[in-house]
């Protein structure tokens, strides 16, 4: 569809390219302190991973906190699946899979949680994209998508570094008061939406990078870590992600 920046070519070369896949999730994996807050204020008892194949934040609601959890995903490439449920004693039955796409897709259950990670910025319209996650969604229950930040210096590395990668996002999606926006125009309350982290910057074809490029890379690395160890700010130019939450 016109609306994807992505097709399943792009995602079955995507995940087969990548090593180290099957880890065991830890405790405090990214964004945990956000979904530990949610778990503890909402009591949630199902949630749903939207466009988060291999599932590592389903796997990590039901590993650390016992959700009825499901992944769903345009592209499930089984083995992989298979392997990174091994690796955190896991098996296909512990976790409810459906492939599918969210443009035809009608959802036969809601969930108390909804959540994307890395997955709007693939569409042209932001809006639609954050309207088709309401259809999973439980009245009363919980929206929390998050999604790189390509506007400040991560940004800049993606297009120097790997323009191709850079590309396959939608950078006019990485606004938080827009996001804001579309939320409260969808009818959800308690939208909250920001920069979220402190520092980082990464590629994801960083081993096919130069010896001088990865040297150069890890020094911006280190010197945005000592820039925001002295001033502990979030903001648009340093921070890696952006957070959108809010409850329908």
């Amino acid at each position: 569809m016109a609306n994807e920046l992505t097709d399943k070519a792009f995602w079955a070369n995507y995940w087969e390219s990548k090593k180290g896949l099957a880890f065991a999730v830890p405790a405090n994996y990214t964004f945990h302190k956000l979904l530990k807050n949610i778990v503890e204020k909402k009591n949630p008892a199902t949630a749903v991973e939207l466009g988060g194949f291999p599932g590592y934040y389903a796997i990590f609601l039901k590993k650390y906190f016992g959700l009825k959890t499901t992944l769903f995903d345009f592209y499930v490439h089984q083995k992989v699946l298979t392997e990174v449920l091994a690796a955190n004693v896991l098996t296909e039955n512990d976790i409810d899979v459906i492939e599918g796409d969210l443009f035809n897709y009608q959802p036969e259950a809601k969930f108390d949680l909804v959540l994307s990670c890395g997955l709007i910025e693939h569409f042209n319209d932001t809006k639609d994209i954050i309207a088709r996650h309401l259809s999973f969604l439980n009245p009363g229950g919980t929206l929390l998508i998050t999604l790189p930040n390509f506007t400040g210096v991560n940004g800049w590395v993606q297009r120097k570094y790997d323009i191709s990668n850079y590309e396959k996002h939608n950078i006019s999606s990485m606004n938080p008061q827009a996001l804001a926006q579309y939320c409260r125009e969808l009818g959800l309350k308690d939208v909250s939406a920001g920069y979220y982290g402190k520092f980082s910057v990464w590629l994801e074809n960083r081993d096919q990078q130069s010896g001088f490029t990865k040297s150069f890379l890890k020094t911006i690395w280190l010197t945005g870590k000592i820039i925001t160890r002295i001033i502990p700010v979030e903001s648009k130019s340093l921070s890696p992600y952006i957070v959108l939450q809010a409850t329908k």
